[in-house]
C-alpha cells in the first residue's frame, strides 16, 4: 500500500465515530462506559448474578460519588480523615446488548478509578477484587460474553474506616471504558514514548509498543509508527516488521527523528501525537493514538532543575484529588477553572498528594504546561497513627501491581517530570524500610529510566526518631516534608545537610502555605487554631527567600494549592491549608505567591474595610505586591510609599553602580505595612513598577441590596457530565460585594441541566453540597450546574430574602469530539 494511501488511513480512523458493537468495522475501539448505570448504596445479596432484578434501583451515568451526596456528620466512621462523611458498601449493575459475539476480537473492560475494594463481575463470573482505590486497572471480557443481554456488576466496599487520607469519596468514582481490539493488537498501556535526545534543530523519540497476539498461530505484521504535529501534519514515519508468535507477546523498539521539535515547556506547552498502526500486508488490524511530548529533563546537585537547557524552579502546590462540592467524581471544567486560577497564581508544578490521580487530569496538565510530581503511595507496610484500616494492609501483595499500574498509565505524559513512591512514610525510620524503597526505586527505574525518584520524607533530623541515612541515600532527589520542622532547620532549612552529604538532590515536596479561611480577620489577635493574618505569612516568606536564591534547591511544593476535604476537626468538614477555598475563590495567600512568582504589576490589600463599631481603631493594613512601591491612601489621605525588594541587588562593575535603579526597601519582609485608625470610606493602593502605575480600592460598602451572577462558560457540552461554575455575589446598591454577607440563597434550574452542588468556601458550613440553598460566605457563593444528555438552554435563578434576585442564562450543545459512547449498552 502506498505511504500516502496508509496515511490516509490513519486519518480515517482519527476521525472516525464508532456507532455500535455488533458490526465493529473498526480494527480498535475504546467506547466510552459511563451511562445507564444501575446503583444501590447497601449490600445486596445475589447481586452479582444475571437474574437479579435490579429495575427498582437508582438509574446513573458515572462517574459517581456516593459519599458527597451524604450529610455531614460528627460521629460518621470517617471522622475528620474523611470529612466527616458516610462511606459503605455500594452495587452497580450496567446491563449492555449484543447482537453477535464479534469473532477473533479481544473485549476489556478499564477501570479509570474504583475507591474501593472493587469486586466485579460479568454475566456471573468473578473477574476480579482491586482493593486500592486510585490506581487504574483493567479485566479481559472476551470469554464470558454472550449473545444478547450481558451484566456487568460492580460491588465497591468502602466501609471500613478510617482508611484513606484524606477524602476518598465512595464508588465508581472515574471514567469506565469498554475496549475492542482485534487478535493482534497493542496491549492496554502498551505503548511507552521517550525523548532521549533534544536539540534545538532535531529531537530522538524513542517508542516502545507491546504487541499481543491472541492466535493459535504466528502472525507477520508491519508495525508503523507515524508521528503528527498540533496541526495534525505528519512529520516523521517507520515501519518495522514483526513476527508474533502464537498466542504470544513481544515488545518493539523503534527510534524516529524529529527536525525542528516544537519543545514542550511551561510557557508553550507543545503536543504531538504518536499513531501505532498494526498492517497485515494492507488489511489495517490495530491503531491507537498516544498523545506526548519532546523535551529535556537535567536535574544537578548545585544547580537544580533544567527544562530544555533553561534554568526553572518548581513553583509548586499539593493537590489532593476531591473537587470540594464535587467529591471524588470531579468534571474536567472543574479542573480547568482550577489550574488557570493556580496558572495565573504563577504556580508551575503540582505534588499530586497522595495519591495518582485521574488521567484526564495530567491530560490537563500536560495542555496547559505544569510540571507534575506523580505520587503512588501514602502508605507502604508500616502504618500510620491516623488510620489504621488503610493501605499498608495490601501493600505487600499489591504495591508492585499498583505501581505498574501507575507507571504504565500515566509515563507518556510530557508533564510528569518526577515520581513519589510515598509520602511520610513511616518506613523512612526503620531499617526495614531501605529494602522496601530499594524494591519500588527498582520498578520505577526498570519500568520508566526518564525520570528521578523520590519520597516526601517528614522525619529527616526528626526528634522523635529520624529518618535513616540509607533510605535517604537512595532518593534519586531527597524529597523535604517541612524542612523547617526540626530544631536549628528552622533557620537552616536545607543548608544543615548541604556540606555532610554533597551529593544530595533536593527538593520541597511539601510545606506550609501562607494559610487562613477567607475573609476571616481577627483585630484582637489569632483566634485560636486559625492563623493571624497580619503575620500568618511569616515563616513561608522565610522559606520561599532560601528556596528562591538557592539553586540547588530544585523548588517547593506547599500545602496546598486548593482546599480539600477531610483532614478536618469538627466542626471544620475540610482543611482550610489552602491558599483557594474549598469553592475555587482566592484567599490572600495566593496573591503572596502570585507576587512572588509573576511578573504583571500587582497588588493585593486586605483586610476588608467594613469595621462599623470600631471608628478610631488601628487597623493593621496589609499588602502583598511586585510593585517596586506600593503608596496607601484613606479617602486621600497618605498613609506613607513602602517598599519591599526581593532579592535585592548587589554593586555591580565598581563600587555603588547597579545594574538596575536602586530601589530602597522599607522591610526585609516580602509584605507591606501600614497602621491606620479606621473611618468608613476608600482604602487606595496605589503601585509602581517600572513606570507603570496600578491601583487597587477596598471600599465600605453599604447593606446588602442584591445578587450577581457571572459564569465561567456560556456554552457547554451536553453530554450529562459537562458542568459549569456560576458565581455568586451578594452586592450592594453600588454594584460592589459585601464581604461579610451571609444571606441565604435559593437557586432553581430550568431547562436542559441541573443543579449538581453548591458551595461557598466555609469549613463550618456543614450543609450537604447537594442543597439548592447555601448561605453566602464573604459575600461569596457558587452553584455548579451540570449538562444533561440533551441540548438546550439552561436557566438559572437565585433568590433572597430581602435581596433582588438574579437569573443567569448559558446553553448547552452536543459535543463534536466527544468519545465515542457504546451506543447500544442501555
Amino acid at each position: 500500500m502506498k505511504k500516502q494511501s496508509i496515511f490516509l488511513s490513519i486519518l480515517l480512523l482519527i476521525g472516525i465515530a464508532v456507532r455500535g458493537l455488533s458490526a465493529a468495522p473498526e480494527p480498535r475501539q475504546r467506547l466510552l462506559m459511563d451511562y445507564g448505570w444501575k446503583f444501590m448504596q447497601a449490600d445486596i445479596n445475589d447481586a452479582d448474578t444475571p437474574a437479579f432484578d435490579d429495575r427498582k434501583w437508582r438509574t446513573l451515568n458515572l462517574p459517581h460519588d456516593w459519599s458527597i451526596e451524604g450529610e455531614f456528620k460528627e460521629d460518621a466512621p470517617t471522622k475528620g480523615n474523611g470529612g466527616y462523611l458516610p462511606t459503605g458498601i455500594g452495587w452497580y449493575r450496567k446491563h449492555f446488548s449484543l447482537s453477535s459475539i464479534p469473532k477473533a476480537q479481544t473485549i476489556w473492560i478499564e477501570f479509570d478509578g474504583v475507591y474501593m475494594n472493587s469486586d466485579v463481575w460479568i454475566n456471573g463470573h468473578h473477574l476480579g477484587k482491586h482493593p486500592y482505590g486510585y490506581t487504574s486497572f483493567h479485566y479481559a471480557l472476551t470469554p464470558f460474553l454472550k449473545k444478547g443481554d450481558n451484566i456487568i456488576a460492580v460491588r465497591v466496599d468502602n466501609s471500613v474506616q478510617p482508611n484513606s487520607r484524606w477524602y476518598s469519596g465512595s464508588g465508581i468514582y472515574r471514567h469506565v471504558w469498554l475496549n475492542l481490539a482485534g487478535p493482534v493488537h497493542v496491549a492496554q498501556w502498551g505503548t511507552y514514548i521517550t525523548t532521549p535526545s533534544v536539540e534545538a534543530t532535531s529531537a530522538t523519540v524513542g517508542v516502545r509498543t507491546s504487541l499481543e497476539n491472541n492466535l493459535p498461530t504466528t502472525k507477520n505484521v508491519v508495525l508503523r509508527s507515524v508521528i503528527t504535529d498540533a496541526m495534525g501534519k505528519q512529520i516523521a514515519t517507520l515501519d518495522t516488521p514483526v513476527s508474533l508468535s502464537a498466542a504470544g507477546k513481544t515488545d518493539v523498539e523503534q527510534t524516529l527523528l524529529v527536525a525542528s521539535p516544537a519543545l514542550w515547556s511551561i510557557e508553550t506547552p507543545s503536543l504531538y501525537t504518536l499513531h501505532t498502526v498494526i498492517l497485515e500486508g494492507t488489511k489495517l488490524r490495530d491503531s491507537t493514538n498516544s498523545p506526548f511530548g519532546i523535551r529535556k529533563l537535567e536535574y544537578d546537585r548545585v544547580k537544580g532543575f533544567f527544562l530544555n537547557g533553561k534554568h526553572v524552579k518548581m513553583n509548586g502546590v499539593c493537590l489532593h484529588h476531591d473537587g470540594g462540592a464535587l467529591g471524588a467524581a470531579v468534571p474536567e471544567q472543574a479542573w480547568v477553572r482550577r489550574l488557570r486560577l493556580l496558572k495565573e497564581m504563577g504556580c508551575n508544578a503540582i505534588r499530586t498528594a497522595h495519591n495518582p490521580p485521574a488521567p484526564e487530569f495530567l491530560d490537563l496538565c500536560d495542555k496547559m504546561g505544569f510540571l507534575v510530581m506523580d505520587e503512588a503511595f501514602d502508605e507502604w507496610e508500616v502504618m500510620k497513627g491516623q488510620v489504621d484500616r488503610s493501605y499498608h494492609l495490601q501493600f505487600a501483595e499489591w504495591s508492585q501491581r499498583d505501581l505498574l499500574s501507575m507507571i504504565h498509565r500515566d509515563r507518556n505524559h510530557p508533564s510528569i517530570v518526577i515520581w513519589s513512591a510515598g509520602n511520610e512514610v513511616p518506613d523512612q525510620t526503620v531499617d526495614r524500610g531501605q529494602e522496601v524503597l530499594k524494591q519500588l526505586i527498582e520498578t520505577l527505574h526498570r519500568e520508566d529510566p526518564t525520570r528521578p525518584v523520590t519520597v516526601a520524607n517528614d522525619k529527616i533530623a526528626a526528634g522523635d526518631g529520624p529518618a535513616k541515612l540509607p533510605f535517604l541515600d537512595l532518593e534519586d532527589i531527597v524529597g523535604y516534608n517541612y524542612v523547617d520542622r526540626w530544631n536549628n532547620r528552622r533557620e537552616l532549612y536545607y543548608s544543615a545537610d548541604r556540606y555532610e552529604h554533597p551529593n544530595w538532590k533536593v527538593i520541597g515536596t511539601e510545606h506550609t502555605a501562607v494559610r487562613g479561611t477567607r475573609g476571616i480577620y481577627n483585630l484582637s489577635g489569632s483566634r485560636p487554631g486559625a492563623p493571624d493574618y497580619r503575620t500568618g505569612m511569616i515563616a513561608a516568606e522565610q522559606l520561599w527567600k532560601f528556596t528562591a536564591i538557592n539553586d540547588y534547591v530544585i523548588g517547593d511544593f506547599m500545602w496546598a494549592g486548593i482546599d480539600f476535604l477531610g483532614e478536618a476537626q469538627w466542626p471544620n468538614k475540610n482543611s482550610g491549608a489552602g491558599v483557594i477555598d474549598l469553592s475555587g475563590f482566592p484567599k490572600d495567600g495566593y496573591y503572596f505567591y502570585q507576587s512572588q512568582w509573576t511578573q504583571k504589576p500587582m497588588v493585593h490589600g486586605f483586610p476588608h474595610w467594613n469595621w462599623a463599631g470600631n471608628e478610631g481603631k488601628v487597623i493593621p493594613i496589609i499588602a502583598y505586591t511586585n510593585c517596586e512601591s506600593v503608596e496607601l491612601f484613606l479617602n486621600d489621605k497618605s498613609f506613607g510609599k513602602k517598599s519591599t525588594v526581593f532579592p535585592q541587588q548587589g554593586h555591580t562593575k565598581i563600587w555603588n553602580k547597579y545594574d538596575r535603579p536602586f530601589i530602597s526597601a522599607t522591610t526585609s519582609d516580602l509584605h507591606l505595612s501600614w497602621d491606620v485608625p479606621y473611618e468608613p470610606g476608600t482604602l487606595t493602593f496605589v503601585g509602581t513598577k517600572d513606570g507603570q502605575v496600578i491601583t487597587e480600592e477596598i471600599r465600605t460598602t453599604s447593606k446588602p441590596t442584591a445578587i450577581r451572577l457571572s459564569v465561567d462558560r456560556n456554552d457547554i457540552n451536553a453530554d450529562a457530565w459537562d458542568i459549569a461554575n456560576v458565581n455568586v455575589e451578594v452586592v450592594d446598591a453600588n454594584g460592589l460585594p459585601v464581604p461579610d454577607a451571609d444571606n441565604l440563597i435559593e437557586f432553581t434550574v430550568e431547562g436542559e441541566g441541573i443543579l449538581l452542588a453548591t458551595d461557598n468556601g466555609n469549613p463550618q458550613d456543614r450543609t450537604t453540597m447537594k442543597s439548592k440553598q447555601r448561605k453566602a460566605f464573604g459575600g461569596l457563593a457558587l452553584a455548579i450546574i451540570q449538562s444533561i444528555d440533551k441540548p438546550g438552554a439552561i436557566r438559572i435563578r437565585a433568590v433572597s430574602q430581602q435581596l433582588n434576585p438574579a437569573d443567569l442564562q448559558i446553553s448547552s450543545h452536543k459535543p463534536a469530539n466527544a468519545p465515542a459512547r457504546a451506543e447500544q449498552l442501555r
